[in-house]
């Protein structure tokens, strides 16, 4: 089954795409070796993150139209924070690409959370390498924008844009939310928007002493994604930064937390959390319950 399944994929079968995610999302058996079957691929990844109400969805939508127009095949996953309770999708904003899911050449799948802390998808990696083996000429993965956690974008993608609003507060604020540190490409967007040019000429100043350290300029485009304006612009630096050979140090330190994750998880087989809960609940209302005794059972 997996080697049909893997020969679809290659040949670009969006349904046979659908049906591998899902089955390596619900990990049925047999999903490892699929993983460890799948060729090395070169396909770009571009990340899409930034704060809650930037713009985000809108942005992609907007890049679409571009790639689309230049004739380009295009995957897109959308992670949205799910419930504490059912683990499912709490978000439907992706309303706002509704115009592309019938579009030979463009693919979107939203996935929730699940319950991961770097605004990602627990499985968004081998997700990702499912995509960039389907005839894709580029993957772009947007995030949830929780804030402070959001840094586990920067080591998936080759390139991290970070999406910015100019009344999203102290400029100061963002830069110790860590998104000054994974961006490679600024977008301001919702740039009609009074003190846009501000924000703009502040966030090159904040940028500035790390220009010396780097060597690198780090592009700050304005956008106005609800109007398709400025997307063209913030593609081509895009494509600039993939053109460069653009290298992604951090992606070692997000596969070494990957490898750490997938051990742990090994370890951790045959302890269901369903089961640890029904025991919490048969114990919690006993006199003198210590969760650090409890857990001894497990251990």
């Amino acid at each position: 089954m997996w080697q049909t399944l893997l020969q679809e994929l290659q040949q670009g079968n969006f349904k046979s795409l659908a049906r591998s995610i899902s089955l390596v999302e619900n990990e049925v058996a047999g999903y490892e070796e699929f993983l460890q079957s799948l060729p090395a691929s070169h396909t770009p990844v571009i990340g899409i993150t930034g704060p809650p109400g930037a713009g985000k969805s809108t942005m992609v939508d907007s890049l679409i139209d571009v790639l689309t127009n230049e004739g380009k095949k295009v995957a897109v996953l959308c992670v949205d924070p799910s419930s504490p309770f059912n683990l499912g999708a709490l978000l439907g904003d992706r309303i706002r690409m509704s115009s592309w899911y019938n579009h030979p050449n463009v693919f979107i799948r939203s996935l929730a959370t699940r319950g991961s802390l770097g605004g990602l998808h627990p499985k968004i990696m081998e997700i990702t390498d499912v995509c960039r083996n389907a005839q894709f000429d580029y993957v772009i993965v947007e995030t949830v924008g929780v804030g402070q956690s959001e840094i586990e974008i920067a080591g998936l993608a080759d390139i991290t844009v970070v999406v910015l609003v100019p009344e999203a507060g102290d400029e100061v604020q963002t830069m110790k939310a860590g998104l000054m540190e994974i961006a490679d490409v600024f977008a301001v967007n919702k740039a009609d928007r009074p003190d846009a040019d501000l924000f703009v000429r502040n966030l090159r100043l904040m940028l500035a002493p790390a220009y010396a350290n780097t060597h690198r300029e780090i592009p700050v485009v304005k956008t106005i994604a609800t109007q398709k304006q400025g997307t063209k612009d913030l593609w081509l630096k895009i494509d600039e930064l993939l053109q460069q050979h653009h290298t992604n140090e951090r992606r070692s330190w997000l596969l070494a937390e990957k490898a750490y994750f997938l051990i742990q998880k090994k370890r951790m087989k045959g302890i269901e959390k369903k089961e640890m809960k029904q025991h919490i609940e048969e114990e919690i209302n006993k006199p003198g319950f210590n969760l650090y005794r409890f857990i001894q059972r497990y251990l």
